[in-house]
């Protein structure tokens, strides 16, 4: 779009492209393949001559309409769709890194992220150094020869730590290292790391992109001259968000903004009501001036965002109690939905990396994590409450 809009206008109207037919919402494309008019023409679509749909595997009307609203909403040139969040993060780091090079990421990552960074990743030569995300001098420290980009979450999964994009930019910068961040708890609503001079985002749409637990999808977004990389692998690997989840997550943009003020709303309530609570050892939050990094995150976030955790007074076993009692509350892993979701990290999302990771990580047997939905705040805090008074 060429004027400058909100970013609400964006998030409705960016992207679409009306076929012949004129369509008011965006149209759903389910087709494997596009035919062409000649073979002249196949051959200049196949070959990059000619822009125009190939095959659905990295061409197709309806995904090109999302990676576009997206990018719009992120401030980036262009974006590259997946199938999911960690198939964007696996599509930027086989596209822009090869074995022997070398990659600095924060050590408060998704679990499953720090499985593909730490473990597998490893085995095609590719190393990873894990660093404190809010430590600037352990980013510089860790830089070698061979590093070619720095990989943060901000705030983390699930502690919310906030760190400082613009610094590890400047350290980045300095020695020549591409900074990546994961942007999936603020989304371009809270928080746009391209203004920041941050050289791509990556996005599980599966969480708040959508918004109400439908789909699976994930994308990169940034500099096209980096994005075009990230294509190339997609184009031959194929890790390719489908055209009907593309649609749904399109259908989930338009209401993004709305959706993710009140759920952070929600959040500082409930954050709040969460310190207030004698059975509540700590909560970790970047909207409450407790947190570390509030001042920080007030400079860098619109809001403190829908994702709160809070370790018990105890460990696993009275953080179960807690989770067991809940009626209201779903118990699951995912996140951004619309229904407030509670999980227990230490045996889910981050179960399968090791105790010593944990640690480091600061994740706690007594640590929950809750992704803050659009139900009222007292009703969320009376389920709780039911297990936090059985502690």
């Amino acid at each position: 779009m060429d004027k400058k809009y909100a970013p609400e206008t964006l998030a409705v109207r960016a992207g679409q492209a009306r076929s012949q037919f004129n369509e008011h919402a965006e149209a759903l494309y389910l087709t494997s393949s596009f035919v062409f008019d000649s073979a002249a023409q196949a051959a200049a679509r196949f070959s990059g001559e000619e822009e125009g749909n190939v095959y659905s595997r990295f061409t197709n009307p309806t995904v090109t309409a999302f990676q576009e609203r997206l990018a719009a909403l992120e401030g980036g040139e262009a974006c590259v769709a997946t199938a999911s969040g960690m198939s964007a993060i696996l599509s930027l780091v086989m596209a822009l890194c090869s074995a022997g090079d070398h990659i600095v990421a924060s050590s408060g990552l998704f679990g499953a992220t720090q499985q593909l960074l730490g473990n597998i990743m490893s085995r095609f030569g590719v190393e990873t150094t894990f660093v404190a995300a809010t430590d600037v001098r352990a980013w510089e420290a860790a830089v070698r020869p061979q590093t070619k980009l720095f990989f943060l979450e901000t705030p983390s999964n699930p502690l919310t730590e906030v760190a400082d994009i613009a610094a590890l930019v400047e350290v980045g910068r300095a020695a020549g290292v591409r900074v990546v961040v994961d942007n999936c708890f603020c989304t371009p609503i809270l928080q746009r790391p391209l203004d920041f001079g941050t050289d791509l985002v990556v996005h599980s749409a599966t969480k708040f992109l959508d918004g109400q637990g439908r789909v699976l999808g994930g994308a990169v977004v940034g500099a096209r001259k980096l994005t075009d990389e990230v294509f190339k692998f997609l184009r031959t690997a194929g890790p390719t968000l489908s055209a009907f989840n593309a649609w749904v997550l399109l259908k989930g943009l338009e209401t993004l903004k709305i959706r993710l003020e009140a759920q952070s709303a929600n959040a500082l309530e409930l954050a709040r009501w969460l310190e207030a609570h004698p059975k509540v050892a700590r909560v970790y939050y970047p909207g409450l001036e407790s947190h570390p990094q509030f001042e920080l995150a007030q400079r860098q976030q619109k809001s403190g965002g829908a994702i709160v955790a809070f370790e018990v007074k105890g460990a696993r076993a009275e953080a179960w109690k807690v989770v067991d009692s809940c009626r209201l509350l779903s118990i699951t892993a995912n996140l951004g939905d619309t229904k407030t979701t509670l999980t227990h990290p230490a045996t889910t999302t981050h179960g399968r990396i090791t105790p010593e990771q944990r640690a480091a990580a600061g994740i706690t047997e007594g640590l929950l994590r809750i992704a803050v939905g659009l139900e009222a705040p007292v009703d969320l805090q009376d389920d709780l409450d039911s297990g936090l008074q059985l502690i």
